[in-house]
């Protein structure tokens, strides 16, 4: 935990320090479950998610995400 609050020390802002936080809980989750961190990256980044339902933004986190 102590390691974490001294990286994030160099993170520029508070808000870019839990923007990382966000992104590296995104990236964990993926691993937790199995899932290629880069792969869904690339797939959730390529996506045009303006156009998605919001209610199929969901299918877009980690753990409900299936590889096409």
């Amino acid at each position: 935990m102590n390691l974490g609050r001294k990286n994030y020390l160099f993170c520029g802002s508070h808000d870019a320090a839990q923007r990382a936080g966000l992104l590296y809980s995104l990236l964990v989750t993926c691993k937790l479950n199995n899932i290629n961190p880069y792969n869904w990256l690339k797939d959730v980044l390529s996506r045009d998610i303006n156009e998605m339902p919001i209610n199929q933004i969901k299918n877009l986190l980690p753990y409900n995400w299936k590889e096409q």
